[in-house]
């Protein structure tokens, strides 16, 4: 067994009271205060366990960000992970049972910092030295799309060789993520005319019914050959049923694989004309979370992370998921992103989210061990 992994194995109960503590300070992306708090308690273990303090970022509405630079050197490794959850507080509750440790949070993505901050923590304790300083970026708003942070991503990230992100591994093996799909949002608002449904019907035109052609439009575009998938989750219109309805609105998901389909797919939606002579049609939104593409440099970043796991007994394998991180913003600047680097376990926005304890020494020592390489 390697001396890290033996580490932190004898540490790993004070690993899973760290995760508890900070599932505990239950964090909703609207909540500022409570992000904010969370984030006050994410400092207190990054000064117990590294002796680094925060710059602060202030944010007005949404929580703060937490940057954090340990080691020295000419050349920086990016850890990246998010401090909110999707959770409102009292929803969920921490328990374990058995081998599950279950919480608001605590695979995406708490556990994730948690077990970043025990590699390094590792690393200090038996005296390896790191060649790259590390710094920690703990973002506010990742659930809600980033809108407050991605400067900040990208800023930092473009100051390092590699980002490093704590993201939940893929549920069941382990695997890491080495491309997601790219992540759109549009919304569209219908404009038709309003008239009595019985005495007037036919001088009406139904933005409901304009709605109805939009959405088989819409779905249309879906293209399971080239990945790209668009979804009309939401969908409502009209006051009466004796009115004919003067507006609808639709929100749209839209998930696509290269940058390319993106500016396909986002002029597309764009510019959708109505199909009723009289309605119109008002659409905003853009893909707000570039495609994470799979680069040489990725290949090279994994297969030192497959080595890492070999050390360790860890057969590591890579996968291409449908969901976005902040490692999409990186990756699309061209910096190698390497991301699923976070805890193991399953239901992530689910009601049974939870982490496999037994793995959280394990995966950090995978963590350390990619630093101690690079």
């Amino acid at each position: 067994m390697s001396e890290l992994l033996h580490f932190l194995k004898e540490n790993q109960a004070s690993i899973l009271a760290d995760v508890e503590r900070v599932v505990k300070a239950e964090s909703p992306t609207q909540d500022k205060q409570a992000v904010d708090h969370c984030g006050e308690v994410f400092q207190s273990l990054f000064a117990e366990h590294l002796g680094i303090t925060a710059e602060v970022i202030p944010m007005e509405t949404t929580g703060n960000h937490l940057r954090f630079t340990y080691g020295e050197g000419d050349e920086q490794i990016l850890i990246l992970g998010h401090m909110d959850t999707v959770w409102d507080i009292g929803r969920l509750s921490f328990r374990v049972e058995g081998n599950k440790a279950y919480g608001p949070g605590i695979l995406d993505m708490k556990s994730g910092i948690i077990q970043a901050i025990w590699a390094v923590k590792a690393c200090k304790e038996l005296g390896i030295a790191l060649q790259k300083k590390v710094v920690f970026l703990c973002t506010s708003d990742e659930e809600t799309g980033s809108a407050s942070s991605r400067t900040y991503i990208e800023q930092e990230a473009l100051k390092s060789s590699v980002v490093l992100v704590v993201e939940p591994a893929v549920a069941n093996t382990g695997a890491l993520k080495t491309s997601r799909k790219g992540v759109g949002h549009f919304s569209m608002t219908i404009k038709g005319k309003a008239s009595h449904a019985g005495n007037h019907h036919e001088e009406g035109i139904s933005a409901v019914e304009e709605m109805a052609h939009q959405i088989l439009y819409l779905q249309s575009l879906t293209d399971y050959s080239k990945g790209t998938t668009i979804n009309v989750g939401i969908a409502s219109g009209g006051n009466r049923s004796n009115v004919v309805a003067e507006n609808a609105h639709l929100e749209i998901d839209v998930r696509i694989n290269r940058l390319s389909e993106a500016e396909r797919i986002s002029s597309l939606i764009t510019n959708t004309a109505p199909h009723l002579e009289g309605t119109t049609l008002h659409v905003t939104g853009d893909v707000n979370r570039p495609p994470m593409e799979r680069t040489d440099q990725t290949e090279k970043l994994f297969h030192l992370a497959t080595a890492c796991g070999d050390e360790l007994g860890m057969a590591l394998t890579e996968a291409h998921v449908g969901g976005g991180s902040d490692g999409n913003f990186t990756a699309a600047l061209g910096i190698p992103t390497l991301d699923g680097l976070g805890a193991m376990g399953d239901g992530p926005h689910a009601e049974y989210e939870h982490i496999l304890i037994d793995q959280l020494s394990v995966r950090a020592a995978l963590l350390a061990s990619l630093l101690k390489r690079m």
